[in-house]
């Protein structure tokens, strides 16, 4: 009980020390921080807690997936995968072209054959895959053959869904290296149903950028624009942003967006606008190169979401790899192209639900409302133990206000997000430290009564009562660990507040306390209880 060495009483005071120290910026301005953080290493823990969307304002988006065009996209890829097919096997006897009406793509091959030859590979193209329990998902792709030779090629139920999801969980991806490139800390995005994304942006004011920056599909492509004697079936027309009507461009595509690795915001050294620089991959420069040698002298369109922004004359081949994009942008509008183009394309158009922008005056109710609450809480506490427990009350007291310093510095250390449940979870593990501090002092005072002597009662209370408290501390971190893998949100700020608070509760309500009584023993050698 009583034997603490030197080396676990220094580490016990170094780690709260560290906690103080690591929770001061919390306390500076935002004036004060900033230039102090930029003078240190960022390997040593000077910042702030992370406030949440509910404590310092934000933008909040709900993004939803645009099932018709996942739709038009998978019938897009179908259709090149049957004419792979078809030019694969040499199929000739193909009549009539090709046909989409709704999810179904039709065409028809007379020749029996020919038939017998690509339904295998036609059906290969939508076989079920096999899901985490083994078993064979239903075709994502029916086919289904007349007697005429008419092939019917529908998308199911189980394939939209399943392109959907996948479309969801890419938005996710594309969407963060977005929201990261606008210099915002801890942005929340994460699923919300089958087909729909919510972006939440703490401290982040200005939701028309974001809805920009969201809602374009950034879709690249480098087109060749076509000549005045062209087939119309070969041929879009697409609309131009830097003045009025239509461009026709040939359907191919030469170079996908895909292929860019880095985009970067610059000025036009003839006169000065601001363009898009882009630099390509092995891959794409290559390509870049073969399709601008072959096609000097030609305008050659570049296309953003089936918008012509730009439709330059190549006037010599560009075997670099990298090129330039002008469009008469602003300084803003090649920013946001840059961002765009760096975090890569959205597998789908996202529409926008549900958009609301909290101001910070909502936030700093939240925060006073917050700090009350955790004031109180801590004063009546603190009386409470000093009246109830006398010396050991205030022991007590000292090691609930350390516990308090490391829950703020875990949350530091960690980056997590402070929400108002946030907030709610500490205002909860202040209660559950003093309650384990409560069981230790009553168990000694039962101990004690029963005719133990002061030492014996001391160690038999800690000894006894510290199976109880890991037991109930466990059991509430399980329901931690469930709220926080299957919640999401404000749900999540809450689970990982009380995670801290549990953890610390055994550093400080048992370890601390315990030590704090050990050295008050060997100082005072008292002969009776204190409480």
């Amino acid at each position: 009980m009583f034997r603490f060495p030197r080396w676990k009483v220094a580490s016990i005071i170094a780690m709260s020390l560290l906690a103080l120290l690591i929770i001061v910026p919390s306390f500076l301005s935002k004036t004060t921080f900033d230039p102090i953080r930029k003078s240190i290493p960022k390997w040593i823990p000077f910042e702030q807690v992370v406030l949440g969307l509910d404590l310092q304002g934000g933008a909040h988006i709900l993004l939803e997936v645009d099932q018709n065009d996942v739709l038009r996209t998978l019938i897009g890829n179908t259709r090149d995968d049957v004419r792979r097919i078809l030019r694969e096997e040499n199929v000739r006897s193909l009549t009539g072209g090709y046909g989409v009406q709704g999810r179904t793509i039709q065409f028809r091959v007379s020749e029996a054959r020919d038939r017998d030859r690509i339904l295998p590979k036609l059906r290969q193209l939508g076989a079920g895959s096999v899901n985490a329990l083994g078993s064979i998902n239903p075709p994502s792709i029916d086919v289904v053959v007349n007697e005429d030779g008419l092939i019917r090629m529908t998308v199911s139920d189980v394939g939209m869904t399943e392109k959907t999801r996948r479309a969801v969980e890419q938005a996710i991806e594309v969407i963060r290296k977005r929201v990261d490139a606008l210099g915002t800390t801890e942005p929340n995005i994460q699923r919300q149903g089958v087909d729909r994304v919510l972006v939440q942006v703490p401290g982040l004011q200005d939701t028309n950028r974001l809805k920009e920056i969201l809602g374009t599909t950034a879709k690249l492509e480098f087109r060749l624009v076509a000549d005045p004697g062209y087939n119309p079936s070969d041929v879009d027309m697409l609309a131009q942003t830097d003045q009025p009507g239509t461009l026709p461009v040939e359907k191919q595509v030469m170079v996908q967006g895909e292929d860019l690795i880095d985009a970067q915001p610059g000025f036009d050294q003839r006169n000065s606008e601001p363009v898009v620089n882009f630099k390509f991959n092995i891959r794409g420069g290559q390509r870049f190169g073969e399709v601008t040698s072959a096609n000097v002298g030609k305008p050659f369109a570049i296309v953003l979401d089936n918008k012509v922004i730009s439709a330059p004359r190549i006037l010599t081949a560009i075997t670099g790899g990298s090129g330039q994009i002008s469009g008469r942008f602003t300084v803003e509008q090649a920013n946001n192209l840059a961002i765009l183009l760096r975090a890569g394309a959205l597998p789908a158009k996202m529409n926008i639900v549900e958009e609301r922008t909290v101001g910070p005056g909502l936030g700093q109710d939240s925060i006073e409302a917050g700090k009350t609450a955790a004031y109180v809480a801590g004063i009546l506490v603190f009386c409470y133990m000093l009246t109830t427990y006398g010396t050991f009350g205030m022991f007590a007291n000292i090691a609930l206000a350390v516990h308090i310093a490391m829950i703020f510095a875990g949350l530091i250390l960690l980056q997590a997000t402070l929400t108002l449940p946030g907030i709610a979870g500490i205002v909860l593990t202040i209660g559950m430290a003093v309650d384990s501090n409560v069981l230790i002092y009553e168990r000694i005072r039962e101990e004690f009564r029963g005719g133990r002597s002061l030492i014996s009662a001391l160690d038999a209370g800690f000894n006894r009562a510290f199976a109880t408290i890991v037991d109930s501390q466990s059991t509430m971190m399980v329901a931690a660990v469930i709220l926080y893998f299957l919640g999401s949100g404000p749900v999540r700020g809450f689970a990982v507040s009380l995670g801290l608070g549990i953890l610390t509760t055994i550093v400080t309500a048992v370890t601390m306390t315990r030590m704090m009584i050990a050295l008050w023993y060997r100082w005072r050698k008292p002969t009776a209880l204190p409480i």
